[in-house]
């Protein structure tokens, strides 16, 4: 939300004048900067108003909506294709004016080459002869030259079309994104948004290339028929005829390309929405040891991708080899027929024929077959982002009423009943009523699952609603049960679009506790926040979202769940300060499980399995006899009333909270700063993000040789050498043979004519038969090496891509925190999506056309040996002009790559806070935005097509020359110089332009595509983890007794980075259960990163005994069980989730999963374990994905379970289910937990306090609550009164369950039974 950057520069296309404008030399300012140094955003130039995304985006929306109702008047469905057409159409069509010239000029060279040919076998010296041949000369220099001009000028304006098509799509899919109500989001993924965005809409820049040709193909065809039949009469059509029969065989090849292109583009969208939750989830899927199946998903998916790459690569293999063997099939077809009807072969006819074959052979056997391919993709393209524009909206929310006085907000809800999804039987909320003023706190509790936060979504309309009523009266401000950070400041967090005034955003930062975390923090508030906060701790995020939702200064406030994240001290100064002080005159409905707030609200609202079980204010409910606990308990489990010291607490908590006066809730002001006032105890360091590397000169011959011997050895690079020279000798040969053949017929005629003797014939069958042997095996090596070629590189595709993502799978967490995913997933998406099609193409192309032009360049120098002198010349200017171009070519791609990144970075930042951005209705803010960072790309694309047609322009100028020189020089050495050898060497030099161009510039192509090469080998080769498993392997059934042990340790997240663990010395005995307490950024998580050695601590971590940094990591994380603070769930069936590796029985799922009371809610699911889950896990609350991670930890059976914050986001019913089922089931473990509610730890065997990475305290509770001016008797009593006798006695209770436990777990201990392993 903050400014992009500095201003651009002018763009100077603006003010050109015409000759500036043809040939391009606006641009050479530009050159000159990146001549002298390496270019930077600031260099390049604004977009042109007309190329600006908002205003392209507008007018294709506006088409769009029209197209819509449109449709809907003629009972269609709407077609996105209808609508380009309408926006784009007329200026598109002015281009093909361009094109329809260039192409006239091209039939018309190859009669004039005819022309000067007839002089050469005339040969007749008179003056008037001369002056003809000289004019045909000019002639056709100024035809190459008009073509040069006009050819890039379409080119230049049709991709400038393209990438306006794509701006305008891209803008209506993000503003799509943005309206996508529930129902279509469980349709689509993050994936598939990015690789509409990423790999989609680039087909409108190729389509455009070739769509005119559609037209001019046929046209053109035509006129080249007229024009044959007038040269050689009808054995033309013999040639035409071959045209006619590739021409539907490479469309057949356009449609099965298009056919793969559909299957790869499903399997790259599984990819990489596969890699985004990778890469999302990597903590977790590190701490679990869960890579190896992680990598086997990605690999099979990617086989398959391969596979299909594979095949449509040959296809385009046999369409490049048709198009280069094409003219050879025609020319020997036409030779054959001619020669065989009785003619006799001229050079003249021949080579006009030749030269009238070779302007149609592009249009009809490349640009003709590409249209029809590219139209194919598109449709393709366009078909998948129609239906993704085709998903529900949410409703436009009904113009919240204006407020008269602040007085009259409100919110009232009336018998309403809503679901998610329309399918299900029960509705997610069942009628239901209240009304909500000002200055009123509605509390909303209820178990897991209960439809609190759907409750929420209600008000807000992401949920549609199936009847009843809800009105709205004033502007709503959100906070997410799952807090929101945007890659940004913290700053720009808080703001979120508003104007900064100071006064009231200090309030406001005091009021959610971040003062001291802002002032702990090196750049305070302007500190840059990554991806999701990454570089936050939870309770750090949930207040930095809270106080976005209160500088808003909204007249109602929703808030889901603000409390859980933070700790009880820092839990108590935002409900007073914040909700109950700033707040306080606003309506606010607060989502909460904290029983202890309860008797603060004006009503309570109970929820549970989405009807509303009771209503009313805290005493009413308690005079009604309402029991809380009971309440958010499940009644189908009469067991669970076991009297549980948790459960006993809470109870016993709901009667006793009424006694205990809004009065006597200790201001937390006193001893805000004196609890745990370490002098920095900001234990979570940040880690800035990193900037993308950018690498600069040359690509080196090394990445070439790594290229291709990632996709075969020396032998088969040997074998594919060998074929391409073949291929190309053999085909200089055949057309070198041609001219033998004419000048040997002219021999012939001219003794017959001098002696008048008999008409002698020339062995025809010697002719033929080598003409036919030259042609058969030019075909063969053709496709040969075409083949070969694409299965080398597409291997190293697929070489490269297993390399990088191998390396990305055993990073260190750093990695991750410094970089954001849109990053990483544009190495995966782009990159590879280079690598797989777009690179292999170009470089065979660059390759073939660099050896054509080694041979026209051989031709004519065996024939005027002396047009080798101006080469030599024109070869120097030539290497000047690609350095020169370069230099800055280079730069401009990369930073291309670069300021695309952010795009689909905003794109994916924008989707996880689709709800909190339309709550606070600044869709217009992320669409601006979405727009800048657009015109930042459009910027760098622009000036990619308009620098490439610089280059070109000059060296097609180049070509032109050297024409002139070969056309003028052949007239003037016209002594001893057959007409068939000038035929050769003028038609080859003509196709020189264009090609020779394009072959530079597809060199240039392919050395910036290896700067993907390059991105793509640099992440394989990141520093990478420890290894996951290594030769000290220690017991099979170790730990047995899960003693841990710190020894001197510290810990830092990454080299040069503070310790956020200072010194510590500590040990957790064996089946001991320590709660491990601390105020946010205390480093109770960064202990556990310790533990699991997410980077390697300093010191000693000893676990029964074994020095855990010297066993494999593998070996270390999976024999401890973790339920991490976000619960993550991955798409996929839930079986997967529970066990990625196959090794429990489904019993043994069921019932891990009836322990944590998940059983009845997967029993429900359509294909209960094999329901596929949607993408993170999102059609489950968030609370029921904390019990399937707990569900996890009870499979894996293992001595040491750690529990970091995992009962956050759950009510104290489900708690203290957890609790007990922790209790139950890792009786004989060692359970660390961390917790922000101290019930939750109170009864462990010991405590841990920690402040600022170091051990204050570490004591059995009882012991240290004796201690009045301990940390823990501190936090104990900033609970409140009522809460706080509840924990001492809670505290003193193990104590005298100790006598009696101590004899029975003696008896009970039993090891893990081999039964309970995998059958």
């Amino acid at each position: 939300m903050e400014p992009r950057r500095k201003e651009a520069k002018d763009n100077p296309l603006a003010t050109a004048n015409l000759l500036s404008k043809i040939f391009f030399c606006w641009l050479n300012p530009l050159f000159k900067v990146g001549y002298d140094r390496k270019l930077e955003e600031e260099d390049m130039y604004k977009v042109l108003p007309e190329d600006a995304s908002d205003k392209l985006g507008e007018e294709l929306q506006w088409h769009w909506d029209q197209e819509v109702k449109q449709a809907a008047k003629d009972l269609r469905s709407a077609s996105l294709g209808k609508a380009l057409i309408h926006c784009f159409w007329k200026s598109y069509s002015l281009i093909g004016i361009y094109i329809f010239i260039e192409e006239i000029i091209r039939v018309i060279q190859p009669v004039l080459l005819g022309k000067l040919l007839e002089y050469f076998e005339r040969y007749n010296t008179s003056p008037a002869e001369i002056n003809e041949a000289y004019n045909y000369a000019a002639g056709i220099s100024v035809s190459t030259l008009g073509v040069t001009l006009l050819h890039h000028l379409y080119f230049y304006h049709v991709q400038r079309a393209g990438m306006k098509i794509r701006v305008a799509v891209c803008h209506v899919v993000y503003r799509k994104a943005l309206c996508l109500n529930s129902t279509a989001l469980a349709k689509t993924t993050t994936g598939q948004i990015v690789n509409l965005l990423s790999n989609d809409v680039n087909k409108f820049d190729e389509v455009t290339l070739y769509l005119h040709f559609l037209w001019i193909g046929p046209l053109q065809a035509l006129a080249v028929i007229l024009l044959l039949l007038y040269a050689i009469g009808p054995s033309c059509l013999a040639g035409m005829l071959i045209f006619v029969i590739l021409m539907p065989v490479q469309t057949m090849f356009g449609r099965l390309f298009s056919r793969f292109r559909a299957e790869t583009a499903i399997l790259t969208d599984d990819r990489i929405r596969t890699m985004n939750e990778v890469i999302s989830g990597i903590r977790v899927i590190k701490m679990y040891g869960w890579e190896k199946p992680f990598a086997k998903l990605v690999d099979d998916v990617r086989r398959m991708e391969i596979s299909r790459i594979m095949k449509s690569s040959y296809l385009r293999g046999l369409n490049m080899a048709s198009f280069f063997v094409a003219s050879k099939i025609i020319i020997f077809g036409t030779v054959c027929v001619y020669v065989l009807t009785g003619n006799r072969l001229s050079a003249s006819r021949v080579f006009m024929a030749v030269a009238l074959y070779g302007a149609v052979r592009l249009t009809i056997t490349l640009f003709f077959p590409c249209a029809v391919e590219k139209v194919s993709e598109s449709l393709v393209s366009i078909r998948r982002i129609q239906g993704f524009l085709l998903l529900d909206e949410v409703c436009p929310p009904s113009p919240s009423v204006t407020v008269s006085q602040k007085g009259d907000c409100m919110v009232k809800v009336q018998d309403l009943t809503c679901c998610w999804d329309q399918l299900l039987e029960t509705p997610t909320l069942n009628n239901m009523t209240f009304t909500v003023t000002s200055e009123q706190l509605l509390a909303v509790i209820g178990p897991v699952g209960a439809g609190k936060s759907s409750l929420l979504c209600a008000i807000l309309g992401e949920l549609s609603q199936q009847s009843g009523l809800i009105k709205v009266r004033g502007d709503v401000s959100y906070t997410s049960q799952l807090p929101w950070i945007l890659p940004g400041t913290i700053r720009s967090n808080i703001l979120f679009g508003k104007e900064f005034d100071s006064q009231k955003y200090n309030r406001v930062v005091r009021a959610c506790a971040l003062k001291r975390d802002l002032d702990l923090m090196p750049a305070g508030d302007l500190t840059v926040v990554g991806d999701r906060g990454t570089n936050l701790s939870g309770g750090q995020k949930a207040r930095v979202s809270l106080a976005r939702a209160v500088y808003q200064d909204a007249d109602i406030y929703l808030l889901d769940d603000p409390l859980s994240a933070v700790d009880a001290e820092v839990g108590r100064h935002l409900f007073e300060e914040c909700i109950c002080g700033l707040l306080k005159k606003k309506p606010r409905i607060l989502v909460t499980h904290q029983l202890q707030y309860l008797n603060a609200a004006d009503q309570i609202v109970v929820l549970k399995q989405g009807h509303m079980v009771a209503q009313g204010t805290f005493s009413e409910l308690q005079h009604c006899g309402v029991d809380f606990t009971s309440l958010l308990k499940d009644e189908e489990n009469p067991e669970d009333e076991r009297q549980t010291p948790s459960s006993g607490m809470v109870s016993h908590c709901s009667h006793t909270l009424s006694n205990h006066s809004n009065s006597s809730m200790s201001s937390l002001s006193s001893s805000q700063y004196s609890l745990m006032d370490g002098t920095q105890s900001h234990a979570r360091v940040m880690q800035p993000i990193q900037e993308e590397t950018r690498s600069e000169g040359d690509v080196g011959l090394h990445l070439y040789v790594k290229y291709f011997k990632a996709g075969a050895n020396y032998m088969v690079l040997f074998v594919l050498f060998l074929l391409n020279v073949l291929a190309q000798t053999t085909f200089v040969l055949q057309d070198w043979w041609l001219a033998c053949w004419a000048s040997e017929q002219k021999h012939i005629n001219v003794t017959e004519h001098l002696n008048g003797s008999l008409p002698r014939q020339l062995d025809l069958d010697l002719y033929l038969g080598v003409y036919a042997g030259l042609t058969v095996t030019s075909v063969i090596f053709g496709f040969l090496r075409c083949l070969v070629f694409f299965n080398v590189l597409v291997s190293s595709a697929q070489t490269l891509h297993n390399n990088m993502f191998q390396a990305i799978l055993r990073a260190p967490v750093h990695f991750f925190d410094i970089n954001p995913i849109g990053r990483i997933l544009n190495r995966f998406s782009k990159d590879i999506g280079y690598l797989d099609s777009v690179l292999p193409w170009t470089y065979v192309d660059f390759i073939q056309v660099l050896l054509q032009v080694v041979g026209v360049i051989a031709v004519a120098g065996v024939i005027i040996p002396w047009i080798l002198l101006p080469v030599l010349p024109l070869l120097a200017v030539f290497l000047f002009l690609r350095r020169y171009f370069l230099q800055t070519s280079r730069d401009i791609k990369r930073l291309e790559s670069t300021t695309r990144s952010p795009v689909f970075s905003h794109l994916s930042s924008s989707l996880q806070g689709l709800t909190t951005i339309r709550a606070f209705k600044v869709h217009q803010n992320f669409q601006q935005m979405f727009d800048d960072y657009q015109d930042l790309h459009s910027e760098a694309w622009f000036l990619f097509l308009a620098t490439s047609r610089w280059f070109a322009i000059r060296l097609d100028a180049i070509c032109s020359i050297f024409v002139t020189i070969t056309a003028f020089g052949c007239i003037y050495l016209r002594d001893g110089l057959d007409a068939g050898a000038v035929g050769l060497a003028l038609s080859y030099a003509v196709t020189l332009t264009g090609m020779f161009q394009w072959g530079v510039r597809q060199s240039a192509e392919v050395e910036n595509m290896m700067t993907s090469v390059e991105r793509v080998v640099e992440y394989a080769k990141l520093e990478s983890e420890a290894s996951w498993e290594t030769d000290t392997r220690p017991p099979s059934d170790w730990p047995k007794t899960g003693s841990i042990t710190f020894d001197k340790v510290n810990f830092s997240y990454g080299p040069s980075k503070p310790f956020v663990l200072k010194n510590l010395n500590i040990t957790f005995s064996s089946r001991e259960k320590v709660g491990i307490v601390g105020r946010t950024g205390a480093g109770k998580s960064s202990l556990i990163s310790a533990l699991f050695r997410l980077a390697e601590p300093e010191g000693r971590i000893m676990i029964d005994g074994v020095l855990t940094s010297e066993i494999g990591l593998h070996t270390l994380r999976q024999k401890m069980s973790i339920i991490p603070q976000d619960p993550v769930l991955f798409t996929g069936t839930m079986r997967k989730n529970l066990d990625p590796f196959s090794q429990h029985t489904d019993e043994d799922l069921w019932n891990a999963l009836q322990e944590v009371q998940m059983k009845v809610v997967v029993e429900e699911l359509p294909s209960k374990l094999e329901t596929l889950l949607s993408e993170a896990g999102a059609n489950f609350s968030v609370g029921q994905r904390q019990l399937v991670c707990l569900a996890r930890a009870i499979l894996r059976k293992n001595c040491i379970l750690i529990i970091d914050e995992a009962t956050a986001n759950v009510d104290p019913r489900t708690d203290s289910l957890i609790q007990q089922t922790i209790r139950d089931k890792f009786q004989e473990c060692t359970v660390l937990t961390i917790a922000h509610r101290l019930h939750t730890i109170i009864d462990c065997d010991r405590i841990l306090v920690l402040d600022a990475g170091r051990i204050q305290e570490y004591d059995e509770p009882h012991v240290l609550l004796q201690n009045h001016q301990s940390l823990l008797y501190q936090m104990v009593q900033q609970t409140g009164r009522a809460e706080a006798t509840i924990l001492l006695h809670t505290a003193k209770q193990p104590i005298q369950l100790a006598g009696v436990n101590s004899s029975a777990m003696c008896t009970r201990f039993v090891p893990p039974s081999p039964s309970s392993s995998p059958r």
